[in-house]
């Protein structure tokens, strides 16, 4: 996904390196595979569907997961994080062009999963030898590359640009500071400060998703429909929300769907349809 910053795997992790090998070769063929593949899928839909959703590791985690010549992490160095955002920002241009060639009809939204955020901001990453941490990255900072990006995806013609991040501190205030155009965090653990921080988006016409499946926790299979509608409309009136700015919430699984068994992923996604009706319903009585 990067542009001009070629890596290779290493055993502690994917470092950054002056030209191509065959770690990165196999990741672009990898990722252009997939596309193609896409491509196959979609021309054989009688009805494609109206909107495709992409993923991305954004500028945080993946400084603070990619290395530098010297064995240290990328996150260490200001300029490092600054020249691996730019990077990242042309990359996802480029895949959202090619995937629009793959999907021409269809709507791109781009997720930006940022699971480091909070440990990044905190001052918690560890450094490469594990006996300290690494410095506090400045949230104007965070706001910055997440702009970069966002304005990257818009230019290349990305309808929303969503950040994915863990519920444990979420930077709901540099999400609106950055220009994003929403959010996705899981519904478990939410503290009523963080409701109060949602409700301030849901005023800011932020799009909201919702993690309200944890995919990790199916164990005891997956949660009712009115477990799921209670679990967002409760906080939702205690904040004094009004019901029709319910239309600016998405229902997604906390996690992603690729290590669960194909069944379990279709039964996620039936229960995520059934609850969204059931929110609509809502919305409609109100």
């Amino acid at each position: 996904m990067l542009v001009e910053l070629p890596v290779d795997l290493q055993p502690h992790g994917w470092r950054i390196v002056d030209r191509p090998g065959l770690d990165h070769r196999r990741a672009v063929s990898a990722l252009n595979t997939d596309i193609n593949v896409l491509a196959d899928i979609i021309g054989s839909e009688e009805r494609p569907g109206q909107w495709l959703k992409l993923q991305c590791l954004g500028p945080l985690s993946m400084a603070a997961g990619l290395y530098l010549h010297n064995g240290e992490r990328v996150l260490r160095d200001p300029g490092a994080r600054r020249d691996v955002a730019q990077s990242l920002a042309a990359g996802v241009a480029d895949h959202l062009a090619k995937v629009r060639k793959a999907a021409p009809e269809a709507g791109l939204i781009l997720q930006v999963d940022e699971p480091e955020a909070a440990r990044v901001l905190s001052g918690s990453i560890p450094t490469a030898s594990g006996y300290r941490t690494l410095r506090a990255v400045p949230e104007s900072d965070a706001e910055q590359l997440w702009r970069l990006l966002a304005e990257a995806a818009e230019a290349a013609g990305a309808a929303q640009t969503v950040l994915s991040v863990p519920a444990t501190k979420a930077p709901f205030d540099a999400v609106r500071n950055a220009g994003l155009d929403g959010f996705a965090v899981p519904i478990a653990g939410l503290a009523t400060g963080q409701w109060e921080q949602i409700a301030a988006a849901a005023e800011a016409d932020l799009s909201i998703w919702l993690g309200v499946i944890a995919v990790d926790g199916l164990g005891g299979g997956v949660p009712q429909v009115r477990a799921i509608v209670d679990s967002v409309l409760r906080p939702w009136q205690q904040l004094g929300l009004p019901l029709a700015r319910l239309h600016q919430v998405r229902l997604v699984p906390s996690g992603g769907l690729a290590g669960l068994p194909p069944e379990s992923a279709r039964q996620v996604l039936a229960r995520l349809s059934q609850a969204a009706d059931a929110l609509n319903q809502v919305i409609a009585e109100a």
